[in-house]
């Protein structure tokens, strides 16, 4: 595909309509090399439509069908990848798609490359959290959020489920599950996708809502009291890959940490064991010893 082509493909994809005569003026050739460029674009498979008429043109069909991507051997390799990875994660974005963009992908590949592929996949696997909900939110939370829209679910909470209206920020996705920062009132809390239901999107739109990237960037303006941890070395190489602990200093962790945010804080810790050591402040040691007890007690 020669260059003049790609830019007609860009051009038709960013206005709604042009004439044959205003893309050969643009692109300073006849409209009969327009016409035939026009004709190769829908031979390969872009959905062009024509409207004929004084005010008629070209334009491209919604939720068209893109071009191909022109990759070297190692990017479709690493592409395809990539895509056998995002099939793991059973309640990804749109996930309706993830059944069948890889077995798409795979059959558009050289024969070579394919057998390729084959050959790969018994030397890699991928081993990751499946949602266990029937419908996965993650598409309509990040739909509100783009819209800015609130959403009403019921959420599966410590105390009990309860009925939540929200206004999502974004979602993001760690250590196997996606989590939805939302603003509640006059706060802003974190939720885990995986313990909501019955989520229902809203028309009342926050148009002062900061965006998930706004949100993450910015300083926690809670007033914090400074956490410091010891690690093992075994403890330290685990808290390496932990982004809540990183980064581990000479074995040792120093950090604001809301009081708030406590209880998240101890059971965190409780999965390293005897691998870290709570060294201040004392209400977290306690909390943390509290837990411990209430773990014991039910094996007496």
């Amino acid at each position: 595909m020669n260059n003049r082509r790609l830019m007609i493909m860009r051009l038709l994809d960013s206005r709604k309509k042009c004439t044959a005569r205003e893309l050969a003026e643009h692109f300073q050739v006849s409209v009969r090399t327009i016409q035939r460029d026009l004709d190769y674009l829908q031979q390969i498979g872009v959905p062009l439509y024509t409207e004929v008429g004084v005010n008629g043109g070209y334009r491209v069909l919604p939720n068209r069908i893109l071009p191909p991507l022109q990759l070297h051997q190692q990017e479709a390799l690493g592409l395809y990848m990539m895509v056998e990875y995002l099939e793991k994660v059973s309640d990804f974005p749109y996930g309706s798609i993830r059944a069948q963009l890889a077995e798409h992908y795979f059959v558009s590949l050289p024969h070579d490359v394919q057998d390729m592929i084959v050959r790969m996949k018994q030397h890699i696997t991928f081993f990751q959290h499946h949602s266990v909900q029937q419908e996965p939110l993650t598409t309509p939370i990040l739909t509100a959020a783009v819209a800015k829209s609130a959403i009403e679910f019921s959420y599966a909470a410590r105390s009990g489920t309860k009925l939540v209206l929200a206004y999502p920020l974004g979602i993001y996705y760690e250590n196997g599950y996606w989590y939805m920062p939302a603003k509640h009132q006059d706060r802003i809390l974190v939720y885990r996708v995986d313990r909501m239901k019955q989520l229902t999107v809203l028309e009342p739109s926050h148009e002062e809502l900061p965006t998930l990237k706004e949100w993450l960037s910015s300083n926690d303006e809670r007033e914090g009291v400074e956490v410091v941890l010891h690690f093992t070395d075994f403890g330290a190489r685990l808290a390496a890959s932990d982004t809540l602990f990183t980064p581990v200093q000479d074995k040792e962790w120093r950090g604001q940490v809301p009081p708030d945010e406590f209880p998240f804080i101890a059971r965190r810790l409780l999965s390293y064991g005897p691998e870290v050591k709570v060294i201040t402040p004392v209400q977290l040691q306690k909390r943390i010893v509290d837990m411990l007890e209430l773990n014991l007690s039910q094996y007496k």
